[in-house]
């Protein structure tokens, strides 16, 4: 029509509405690392942003594979993180009392993070591969149930419960979005309460059965296990409904908050900034998991649905976990908050399910307008 104004298809097609709230959540997690780091930005913020430009680039590059490529790269990128884990067992370097990372010498690469949306590949090609009459067999639960317990098993070895159970959420996501009979889901819940004292007992780690009856009464030792929890709420409550301002944060700014920049950055960031910081990175992270949703209603293969489900459920857990793990509402496990947290790893995780969703919009957009 004479007279409209169109732009540019790489501008056109670019994600601007998950880049623009992603870069606005990294900036202001940059502001609050800045904060953390006693008003610099090094060591922290610097390498936050960097990181981010650098995955943002990967992502993107990532959205440009057809759908056929990412199908058959599952099987090869299981395999080989899998293969990972186990020489994370052999070789792998300690830290913080557990062994989960590989030191490359240009990088420190925890192989357990890059599982987390490469359960969801290999899950979500198995059951595009399935026929759907078989969709009822025990094909359909043994074989992921399979796929994921077998990381999960190397990645307790480690150990570390919260990577395990982010591998198993994802997981069992793709298993319930592809259809598997809803019996077998109670089942596995029932048995799971059943499990449950049992695991406590012979399957936690004592630090690990630890942060369970912290979590349960974390008065009981103020100043030992439950002191990370006491200080975290003591910040977020004492933050009020504007905070106490930029670099003003006491918990933090006087090593009260331990982790302030990686696992409890919500609580530095609460004390600062208060409820109206809060809420605007729950409004972000809202919009970023609305459209992985919109995303995955609109795939058109069952792969693609699948894929984008999944990746939109492991940015989720990463965010539930971590902001009840700060409010008092879960055991500490050590999850990261998405896009704020410094680590490299995390932002690589995260990166790369937000690549996969970018992938699964343009394999839409293809679909569209294909029908027309």
């Amino acid at each position: 029509m004479r007279g409209e104004l169109s732009l540019p298809a790489p501008i056109a097609e670019f994600p601007w509405r998950v880049v623009i709230p992603l870069t606005l959540l990294v900036a202001f997690g940059a502001m609050v690392l800045h904060s953390a780091a006693g008003g610099s930005m090094s060591p922290y913020a610097s390498s936050h942003l960097v990181r981010y430009g650098v995955f943002l680039v990967a992502a993107l590059v990532m959205a440009r594979f057809p759908e056929d490529w990412a199908r058959m790269a599952a099987v090869p990128v299981y395999v080989v993180v899998l293969l990972l884990l186990i020489a994370v067992e052999a070789v792998g370097q300690l830290g913080g009392g557990s062994q989960r990372w590989l030191e490359l010498g240009f990088m420190r690469l925890q192989p357990s993070e890059l599982m987390k949306p490469g359960i969801v590949l290999i899950i979500a090609a198995f059951y595009h591969s399935l026929p759907s009459a078989m969709i009822a067999s025990w094909r359909a639960l043994l074989v992921p149930l399979g796929l994921i317990a077998m990381p999960m098993g190397l990645v307790l070895l480690q150990p570390d419960l919260g990577t395990s159970l982010a591998i198993a959420f994802g997981g069992i996501v793709v298993m319930f979005l592809a259809g598997i009979p809803q019996k077998w889901f109670i089942g596995g819940g029932i048995a799971g309460v059943i499990a449950a004292p049992i695991a406590f007992f012979f399957g936690l780690q004592p630090y690990q059965q630890q942060r369970v009856l912290t979590f349960l009464d974390p008065e009981s030792d103020p100043l030992g296990t439950g002191y990370h929890i006491t200080q975290s709420k003591i910040a977020i409550g004492s933050g009020g409904i504007t905070g106490k301002g930029f670099g003003h944060g006491s918990q933090s700014q006087l090593d009260y908050l331990p982790e302030p920049h990686t696992d409890f950055v919500f609580a530095t960031m609460a004390e600062e900034w208060g409820l109206l910081g809060g809420l605007f990175v729950l409004l972000v992270f809202g919009i970023v998991l609305r459209w992985g949703l919109l995303v995955a209603r609109d795939a058109h293969t069952r792969f693609a649905r699948l894929l984008a489900g999944g990746m939109t459920a492991t940015i989720f857990f990463y965010v539930a976990v971590n902001l009840m793990m700060v409010m008092g509402l879960a055991p500490v496990v050590g999850i990261p908050l998405p896009f704020m947290s410094h680590g490299g790893s995390s932002m690589m995780t995260n990166m790369i399910c937000v690549g996969a969703l970018m992938m699964v919009e343009r394999w839409n957009r293809q679909s569209a307008r294909s029908a027309f």
